[in-house]
């Protein structure tokens, strides 16, 4: 079977704008949440997110977008565009940087292009509403391709001329896994040398407060409290949005190219919980199987395993799930890998959590660390017996599990491997 690594990473995010930010967050564990500004009213119990920093894109009018001067977007594209979108057209000019893409190598048969996110509630809510006040001729001609689930792949590939696969990906919180894991295949399986893996969300009021109605969010008032998995007292996941590409390529594409390498993805597991739309299966089974399924493809035993970046989103329930699937699986092994989840930093991405945190796993395997679990006071001692790692550990992981849990229980494990 043909091997594929990931050769390019690129980010808007959080805790930073660019890999060298982001690797500096993830070693020192600075998180990104804040007091944000439009939660802080008497009616609305949640304050705390995790916003984008130097974009502004809180208007309905694409036009009067704000972002980093090293970025330039031209107005015919911004118009059919959300405000993830603009993240994922960043992230992805820093991924061909970083992979060292000239448009002959990503423009061609040979490249496709796999996305996640959720669509742009906050600019599909002002369409309809314009619809409803105004009739359809005065609705904006490209306001759906800004709106909809599937926005991200319908610019990207317009944008950057991909003419290799494409299509979006719908499985909420573990979106960008699955993608990550499809476009795996699609170059193990020899249909395509090189892809994409993007995912992004909006995370403004309108992504991220319709899960209050859950009680799903934390409603904690410090923001270096507020995410913290694992913890006897946390209470909910913090919201954030932004963008991660992921670049993989074919071991061939790679010799012909000379390029960097940052790991090998090793392979992937799916398998879903058939238990409940919104609640993870009490015993973590789906995620289990999930995890079994990808060290079957990848041909590795639990032991080997030195690093889980878990999904572990800070709610009660979601954390509990993955520790008994984890102690499931690593409950005999004769050494226990280091845990941690780096939504204690980022928040809770959703769609885009799956491909950021495979992205944070292949920058800790190149750079030779595995960031710590942040924000931990007092370790549910439900955890007792995973080795949960509070601070950041200066050492390689050689086998890194990357996992990510969705609505309906979908569930996806990924594999990576050192070079």
């Amino acid at each position: 079977m043909r091997k594929v690594y990931i050769t390019g990473v690129g980010f808007i995010t959080s805790i930073g704008n660019d890999l060298a930010t982001v690797t500096e967050s993830l070693r020192e564990l600075r998180h990104g949440m804040v007091l944000y500004p439009p939660f802080q009213k008497p009616d609305i119990p949640v304050k705390v997110a995790a916003p984008i920093k130097d974009f502004q894109t809180d208007t309905t009018d694409a036009e009067d977008w704000k972002f980093p001067a090293r970025y330039s977007i031209r107005r015919e594209l911004l118009r059919g565009m959300a405000p993830h979108g603009v993240y994922a057209y960043c992230a992805m000019l820093q991924a061909l940087e970083d992979a060292k893409l000239t448009e002959a190598d990503y423009s061609n048969n040979d490249t496709g292009l796999y996305a996640a996110s959720g669509g742009s509630p906050f600019l599909l809510g002002y369409y309809l509403e314009r619809l409803r006040k105004f009739g359809v001729m005065r609705c904006q001609p490209l306001g759906i391709v800004a709106s909809i689930a599937g926005t991200v792949n319908f610019n990207l590939v317009s944008h950057f001329k991909i003419k290799g696969a494409s299509t979006g990906f719908s499985s909420a919180c573990a979106s960008s896994a699955h993608a990550l894991g499809f476009a795996y295949d699609e170059i193990t399986l020899g249909r395509q040398k090189r892809m994409f893996v993007v995912g992004a969300e909006d995370g403004n009021v309108e992504s991220i407060l319709p899960f209050a109605g859950m009680r799903a969010l934390s409603v904690q008032t410090d923001p270096a409290q507020a995410s913290r998995p694992f913890d006897a007292a946390r209470d909910g996941f913090v919201g954030t949005g932004g963008a991660t590409v992921v670049v993989l390529e074919s071991e061939e594409e790679v010799e012909r190219r000379g390029a960097k390498i940052y790991c090998e993805v090793a392979g992937w597991g799916q398998a879903s919980d058939g238990h409940n739309v919104a609640i993870s299966h009490p015993e973590g089974t789906g995620l289990r199987i999930a995890i079994e399924n990808a060290f079957k493809a990848a041909d590795i035993t639990p032991d080997q395993v030195d690093y889980v970046n878990a999904h572990a989103t800070s709610t009660p329930i979601g954390d509990m799930s993955e520790a008994r699937a984890l102690k499931a699986i690593f409950g005999n092994a004769p050494t226990r890998p280091a845990i941690s989840s780096t939504k204690a930093l980022t928040g809770h991405g959703l769609s885009l959590a799956g491909a950021m945190e495979a992205a944070f796993c292949a920058v800790a395997i190149r750079e030779g660390f595995m960031p710590g679990s942040a924000h931990i006071t007092k370790l549910d001692p439900a955890c007792e017996g995973l080795n949960i790692i509070r601070s950041t550990l200066p050492n390689r992981p050689n086998v890194v599990l990357s996992n990510s849990s969705g609505f309906g229980g979908a569930n996806v494990a990924l594999v990576l491997k050192s070079v």
